[in-house]
């Protein structure tokens, strides 16, 4: 009965005196600040069709304080409840004059252009010393695995995975494990390949790259079993005397596929190193300032486990000879090693 009386308590409020009394306050309201809505406004839509020549000192000048004197109106419309056209027009005229002010300077295609044209090269060779010891490490794994097999031929189920060794077993003929090294001419079902490939090796990247906020170490035993199953299968290929054919076979996409993930466990390693030897910082800043230059190194990762997913499921496929192998897979490192040591177009995001 209380809630009822309430209810029609608030409907004897609004009458139509109330109405017109609040319509005026709305029209007051707008009418004191219009002019200064209008000039943000003409200055926001000749900053965003990029005619700047058409803007006068004064106008540049008084961006920010328009913007916030109506910042400041959008929060008392709000608050007041003014009419529902005037309250859209400010959260509209607001958002987009914070666009201008704090948004980005560049377009997508910019930062890409900017990223790779200097900043991604920059960002690796700030990670020069992670990098050196998650080579150090991959080689380690790689040596692990190989003599662990070496000794004890059971190793190689735990090391390699069933879907990836197929008829690559221990006791297996040369002439077997010769013919999985062959090429195809049919590329139907090579696409699915590729994309698998492409998921397989992205998720050990990321895994590499997010496991470093635990001082890096997950990250270098990931390195390290991965690199492991490696090194298994050069043991199995160099057993039956196929060294040179496997490494040809694996180095068409391997050059890649490696380097990128060579760079996921240095950024993961770069974090967790940031954060165990934060120095003057804080670990959190040490963490953020770390994570930011580690992110853009993984923003290239991914393209480069495209690149490597594309030759691991056509290129390999269909190129059969050991040198035409060696030559793609020879290329790809060189193109890598000069584009992130040697090429010093732009040095954003570069830092020691």
């Amino acid at each position: 009965m209380k809630a009822i009386t309430r209810f029609f308590r608030r409907k004897e409020v609004e009458t139509p005196v109330d109405i017109a009394a609040a319509a005026l306050r709305s029209d007051r309201f707008r009418l004191e600040r219009e002019t200064d809505w209008l000039r943000l406004e003409k200055i926001v839509t000749e900053l965003e069709k990029n005619r700047t020549r058409k803007l006068s000192d004064d106008d540049i000048l008084d961006l920010p304080v328009l913007y916030r004197s109506a910042a400041s109106s959008l929060a008392v419309a709000r608050e007041t409840s003014l009419d529902a056209a005037a309250l859209a027009y400010l959260e509209t005229l607001v958002r987009r004059a914070w666009f201008q002010i704090y948004g980005p300077r560049s377009s997508l295609w910019t930062w890409f252009r900017q990223f790779l044209g200097g900043g991604w090269s920059a960002a690796v060779r700030s990670l020069w010393l992670d990098i050196c010891i998650a080579l150090a490490v991959m080689v380690a794994g790689t040596l692990v695995g190989w003599l662990l097999v070496a000794k004890d031929s059971e190793w190689y189920a735990a090391l390699v995975p069933g879907s990836l060794a197929d008829t690559r077993q221990p006791g297996a003929g040369k002439a077997i494990l010769e013919k999985s090294l062959q090429g195809t001419e049919n590329t139907h079902g090579l696409s699915v390949f590729a994309s698998y490939l492409f998921s397989n090796n992205a998720t050990v990247c990321i895994l590499a790259f997010a496991l470093g906020f635990a001082f890096g170490i997950p990250s270098l035993l990931l390195l390290v079993y991965n690199l492991a199953g490696l090194g298994a299968m050069l043991w199995l290929f160099h057993d039956a005397g196929l060294t040179t054919d496997f490494i040809a076979w694996l180095s068409i996409h391997g050059t890649t596929e490696l380097f990128a993930i060579l760079l996921s466990g240095a950024a993961g390693l770069h974090i967790g190193r940031s954060m165990a030897l934060p120095g003057e910082a804080s670990i959190m800043a040490a963490a953020a300032q770390s994570g930011r230059r580690a992110a853009q190194v993984m923003v290239g990762v991914v393209l480069m486990l495209m690149i490597a997913a594309l030759l691991e499921g056509y290129g390999r496929q269909l190129v059969s000879s050991t040198p035409g192998r060696f030559a793609i897979g020879g290329s790809m490192l060189l193109f890598w090693l000069l584009y992130f040591f040697a090429f010093r177009r732009s040095s954003v995001g570069e830092s020691a």
